[in-house]
């Protein structure tokens, strides 16, 4: 395994404080809290205190105040409610003696039941794009501070359909859709969680830059004079899936409007099905 994937995957893996209570790091070379990052750290923390077989079906997370990157972040488990099919926690990511973040998420004993699936866009194949690595480090021989961020794609093999770049610049208004194309570059362990917790991590990927699309902006753009922040981020779990196998990834923005973005998500696996759907709201601030 890469050493990035590796230093992602123990950042993912949280430390056992007391019952109920885990700390988890944050990685050096970003120099900010990637929100992805305590999503799936979120989900570890709680997954370790679910006891049996149940599936994580949803998580509603919003984010309360900007992290530090320099001190560890605590994750505080609230046992809501253990019952014979479903399973529901809450946790709060605390630093400084503050919450920063806070999330409700729900287990499901496993059930077998009617089933139907929207069918996926169709878009080249990922073997016929470049990869962001690659984009990247091309824009990183202009730019260096953009290493900082690009690291991910040495541990994440991402693909653009539409070659729409987050960190490119851009003033041309786009439609406001993306589809990406996502897996781990190597292969994972079979533990769910990490695949759950690798799943939270990329959809946090180059989401809230698909509201600016009509807007001709990108927080890499000429025109990226605005405060951007996620204010919030759900995701359903909607089948059994691997983060190391391809996934598209089909974003679209229905509204953005009062200095905020709306954003949607849907997960595909190579066969079509459905494997998870994400929402957000995110600040776009429009700065004089």
């Amino acid at each position: 395994m890469n050493p990035i994937l590796r230093d992602i995957l123990d950042l993912l893996d949280v430390e056992r404080i007391e019952e109920n209570l885990y700390r988890g790091r944050n990685a050096a070379e970003s120099e900010h809290v990637f929100g992805g990052q305590v999503l799936a750290q979120a989900i570890a923390s709680a997954y370790r205190t679910i006891g049996d077989a149940r599936d994580l079906h949803s998580i509603h997370a919003y984010f309360l105040r900007p992290g530090d990157w320099n001190a560890p972040i605590l994750y505080q488990v609230d046992r809501i409610r253990d019952g014979k099919s479903f399973t529901t926690r809450r946790i709060a990511a605390i630093q400084h003696g503050r919450a920063i973040f806070s999330m409700a998420s729900s287990w499901q004993k496993h059930e077998v039941g009617l089933e139907h699936s929207v069918p996926m866009p169709d878009v080249p194949s990922p073997e016929s794009l470049r990869s962001d690595k690659e984009a990247y480090a091309e824009i990183a021989k202009i730019r260096p501070e953009v290493k900082r961020f690009a690291y991910r794609f040495d541990a994440i093999d991402s693909r653009q359909v539409e070659n729409i770049l987050m960190l490119a610049p851009s003033n041309v208004a786009r439609p406001p859709h993306k589809h990406t194309w996502l897996k781990t570059r190597d292969p994972l362990p079979d533990d769910p969680e990490v695949h759950l917790c690798m799943l939270a991590y990329m959809s946090d990927l180059d989401f809230m830059s698909t509201s600016l699309l009509p807007h001709g902006r990108s927080p890499g753009g000429e025109r990226n004079n605005f405060q951007g922040a996620s204010l919030d981020h759900a995701l359903w779990f909607h089948r059994p899936f691997r983060a190391d196998e391809w996934l598209l990834f089909a974003k679209s923005s229905p509204s953005a409007s009062g200095a905020r973005g709306f954003v949607r998500g849907q997960f595909f696996n190579e066969r079509g099905e459905l494997i998870a759907t994400a929402a957000q709201e995110c600040l776009i601030r429009v700065r004089d």
